[in-house]
């Protein structure tokens, strides 16, 4: 019993240093902060150093040792892995606004490694272990091992509903702030540099964005449809959409935001009054589970105490 327990804290800690050294790495690659700038900052005061050995051992141990470890596994992981399904990852990536800091090969290999790793810690403890009947421990290992291969997805997916909620929210107000800007005089370009300028949130990113595609030679109209397929957001399609087709038959770009304005005020009504709606239906659950036993418990048990009480004197 003493070595089973031994092998099972063995296989613990090795899970849980693994588990840590994963989550750290994707932390690190989704601080959404340009390392480039945050080298430059830190070394900014700094003297140069005298030798190679001298600037790789400046690095943390984090950079010189962890985080190219499990880049070198998931490189490993992901050598033999479809291309489609590389480009699947990026495109969620892309969705989430984690593109430009995380690397598609490295959170599939990610997902791989957590995906061996559970599947090894289950096959350890409900085979060799616990040793539970075959088919049960089978269940049990393929069930940790699709734990471990859905739940990153998973969570990428939650991001990429937050982040696109986020948008819907702050597009009435945005296209505001381009009507007034656009009404004042200014073109369309500086209007979407002074949202650029003013907020601080993936819409406002990716109006900046678009500023540096046109900077560097890209269309208008192609930097605004490559944001509109980053964002998948069906009313930052429209309102591309519209924006480009003014743009190409000669319409009053400003008459267009008005229109785009009210009607995404309008949407965003729309859905209030859909949630609102919703509201009665959801809180159904919870009151019938929850609300209305508590009710009984109150109401009925001082009834049932007294009866009970009743009974048993009844009984003597």
């Amino acid at each position: 019993m003493s070595t089973q327990l031994l092998a099972i804290v063995i296989v613990v800690v090795i899970a849980l240093g693994l588990v840590i050294g994963l989550i750290y790495v994707g932390q690190r690659e989704n601080t959404g902060e340009d390392p480039l700038q945050k080298r430059l900052a830190e070394y900014g005061d700094r003297e140069l150093p005298t030798s190679l050995s001298e600037l790789e051992m400046s690095l943390s141990f984090r950079d010189r040792v962890v985080v190219p470890v499990f880049k070198v596994l998931s490189d490993l992981l992901t050598r033999f892995t479809p291309d489609q399904q590389i480009e699947n990852t990026r495109r969620q990536l892309e969705l989430a606004g984690k593109a430009q800091t995380t690397d598609a090969r490295d959170f599939f290999g990610q997902r791989l490694m957590l995906m061996i790793l559970l599947t090894v810690v289950a096959f350890v403890i409900f085979f060799v272990v616990t040793h539970q009947a075959p088919l049960t421990a089978i269940g049990l290992t393929v069930g940790a091992a699709a734990l471990g291969y859905f739940m990153p997805a998973l969570q990428l997916s939650g991001q990429i509903s937050r982040r696109q909620n986020e948008i819907v929210k702050a597009l009435p107000d945005c296209l505001d702030l381009l009507t007034i800007c656009v009404e004042a005089g200014l073109g369309f370009d500086t209007a979407m540099g002074k949202v650029y300028e003013k907020w601080d949130n993936d819409l406002s990113a990716a109006f900046g964005r678009v500023l540096q595609e046109i900077q560097l030679g890209k269309l208008r109209r192609e930097a605004l449809r490559d944001m509109s397929n980053r964002m998948d957001v069906p009313d930052v399609t429209s309102f591309t959409a519209a924006i480009i087709q003014a743009d190409q038959l000669g319409v009053s770009i400003s008459k267009i935001l008005r229109i785009q304005s009210d009607q995404m005020r309008v949407k965003r009504r729309q859905r209030a009054q859909e949630r609102a709606q919703q509201a009665p239906v959801k809180m159904m659950i919870p009151m019938v589970f929850l609300i209305f036993p508590s009710i009984w418990i109150v109401l009925l048990g001082p009834s049932i105490i007294i009866l009970l009480h009743t009974n048993a004197l009844k009984a003597l």
